[in-house]
């Protein structure tokens, strides 16, 4: 039993500065490197300091929207922001994974007097070495009452928030998908609803209570394309909400707009089909069109 607590108490930690020192300076030394490898464009640091799953990742969607790698790595349409002025929250730690928590003026360089808001920043263990993951940006504008807590030193959101604390999981590393021949989007509208998609055995996608889009890993193929879903319903729905899934192939010719290649609807009260797998087919009459031809 003893050996059972202790297992526990080392997988999963919130840790404070007292408790662990050197975890904060570890995550933020690989925070700042990725942030100036970004800065410096320099693509070795880069990949040194990012986490490998993250960095197949970061490359599939580039090729995925017919852009260059790894020049398009380093177009960012706002710099990654310095932790400079902003007051460190917490570290936690959950096995192989831990985040950093950090909250003031978030500062992304494009004008304006920034207001306080949350940054959380995601990293994984890897052979021994902390590797940055990802940061996530929280604008706490429609949730005032959560800002007066931080602002207070008050960390109840952190902690009752699950993508703000480490899930102990590190995703597993996908495989390089080739350039997409087509760029395509899978649109998925979901109230009530989660929703898995899966393109071409290729690109998987989860929507969760979604209205959202997402780049389809490898693009479309001349001929057959594979569209596979899942539905369930989510704690709160009512099992009666509309539901539509929908992919779109997106041309890189001026004016082209989009094609609608495959449809799945559900209308208000319908009942779905919870899983299915089924097929669109990109001709030629549809490639000239994307063409521009």
């Amino acid at each position: 039993m003893k050996r059972l607590i202790l297992a526990l108490s080392i997988l999963m930690t919130s840790i404070s500065p007292a408790q662990q020192p050197t975890l904060r300076p570890a995550l933020e030394k690989t925070y700042q490197a990725w942030r100036e490898a970004i800065l410096r464009q320099d693509l070795t640091s880069w990949q040194q300091v990012t986490a490998s799953h993250r960095r197949v990742e970061v490359r599939n969607r580039i090729v995925a929207e017919r852009k260059p790698f790894p020049a398009a790595l380093f177009q960012l349409p706002v710099p990654p922001p310095t932790l400079d002025g902003l007051r460190f929250l917490e570290t936690s730690q959950n096995g192989p994974t831990a985040k950093a928590a950090y909250f003031g003026k978030i500062d992304f360089g494009v004008g304006g007097a920034p207001s306080d808001n949350l940054l959380v920043l995601s990293f994984v263990n890897e052979r021994g070495v902390w590797r940055y993951d990802r940061a996530d940006y929280v604008n706490l504008e429609a949730l005032p009452a959560v800002r007066r807590e931080l602002a207070a030193g008050n960390l109840k959101y952190l902690k009752e928030t699950p993508e703000a604390q480490p899930s102990g999981k590190v995703p597993a590393t996908p495989i390089e998908a080739p350039t997409a021949k087509y760029i395509a989007k899978v649109y998925v509208f979901s109230p009530g609803r989660e929703v898995k998609v899966q393109i071409n055995k290729i690109s998987q996608h989860r929507f969760a209570n979604a209205k959202e889009a997402e780049i389809v890993i490898g693009g479309a193929v001349d001929g057959p394309n594979e569209v596979q879903y899942a539905i369930r319903k989510l704690p709160g729905g009512t099992g009666n909400e509309a539901l539509s899934i929908r992919v779109y192939l997106l041309s890189q010719i001026k004016d082209v707009k989009p094609i609608k290649v495959y449809e799945y609807q559900v209308q208000q009260n319908q009942a779905p089909k919870e899983y299915a797998t089924n097929h669109f087919n990109l001709d030629a009459a549809t490639a000239a069109k994307l063409l521009g031809k």
